[in-house]
């Protein structure tokens, strides 16, 4: 199924403020990076900058595939300067730039749009190496040739694509789990978000999805599904976060506003909300997140950065953008 997306400036925005709050990144560990490899970097970095916003405003389809292609081409060089890892790329926006809680890899996403009909989820994950060489694992977004996005284990070659926002790390039996929240411009009338578990195989490559999420305490109960999708009206605003306190991810509970439960694009969220829990290597739906008492006996509650008609809420923008430069100077690449 092609996935679409309008290239109004409305759109455009909200797009962006969705990649700028996960472009966050830990503390870069700058000793690390020699002097001359800096100043490479940097002259990179500033080519980035600008293909990056050209990918996302160039009027012309031709124009953002030339700036895509070009940007990947110097993306990847500028990778391969020894311990680029450490580097963090603030000022190219319009990409996520992603770092793992345990700094074990980051994850490059963007989204490229061909017309108004037809858009495309890019990604690439540069893991952290001892020695500070490049090890890259790019991405393939694979999400218009497929019909079992639910059901499926996925490699790099053929990724469900989405512009990850927000990334959680869980354990179990000693093995690392990868949990990213993200974007997705699916369609003329919808919009999604999605939840990806990704761990590494034997060879060290990445696999996304698994039998993760469990309906097995729900009042009616579902199989399995290897990953979760949130679709929604595109108009409207629907939370899908991680949320650090509760360990939980937070969900909003849609309902379709014209009673149409079999079209997507009428889903709006009715004031409800639904979460998961990590539990035995699964994350477990909670269908009923006001009913669920943490060990304070309260129920969290979702803190959207746009309001119902989709206006940016600047003091939580400005609350979350000083969060997140206070995490930045608090955590150390080691």
């Amino acid at each position: 199924m092609l996935k679409a997306f309008p290239l109004g400036r409305f759109s455009k925005y909200i797009l962006l403020i969705v990649i700028a709050l996960a472009s966050a990144a830990p503390f870069c560990n700058a000793q690390k990076i020699l002097s001359a490899d800096r100043r490479k970097l940097k002259e990179k970095e500033d080519s980035l900058q600008h293909l990056a916003a050209d990918i996302i405003l160039d009027s012309l389809t031709a124009g953002r595939m030339r700036s895509d292609s070009f940007f990947v081409k110097t993306l990847i060089r500028a990778l391969q300067i020894k311990n680029s890892f450490y580097y963090p790329f603030d000022s190219v926006q319009g990409v996520s730039k992603l770092y793992a809680p345990d700094s074990a890899f980051r994850i490059f996403t963007w989204n490229i749009s061909f017309d108004d009909y037809y858009s495309r989820q890019r990604g690439a994950i540069q893991m952290k190496t001892p020695d500070g060489s490049l090890k890259l694992f790019p991405l393939r977004d694979f999400s218009e040739f497929t019909t079992g996005a639910m059901d499926s284990i996925r490699t790099k070659a053929n990724w469900i694509g989405a512009v990850y926002y927000d990334i959680a790390k869980t354990t179990y039996n000693g093995k690392n789990y990868y949990t990213m929240i993200g974007f997705d411009n699916n369609g003329v009338m919808s919009n999604k978000k999605w939840i990806e578990v990704m761990t590494f195989g034997d060879r060290g490559e990445p696999v996304f999805g698994g039998q993760y999420f469990s309906f097995e305490k729900d009042s009616v109960k579902r199989a399995p599904q290897y990953r979760f999708s949130l679709e929604y009206k595109k108009e409207a605003r629907a939370i899908l976060k991680y949320d650090d306190e509760s360990k939980l991810i937070i969900v909003d509970h849609l309902i379709s506003e014209t009673d149409e439960p079999q079209n997507k694009w009428t889903y709006v969220p009715d004031g409800d909300y639904e979460a998961f829990k990590w539990q035995n290597g699964k994350w477990v739906h909670i269908d009923k997140l006001f009913n669920y008492k943490l060990e304070e006996g309260q129920a969290p509650v979702g803190d959207p950065l746009l309001d119902m008609q989709g206006k940016p809420n600047e003091k939580k923008l400005e609350e979350k953008s000083q969060k997140n430069r206070s995490k930045k100077n608090g955590n150390d690449l080691n």
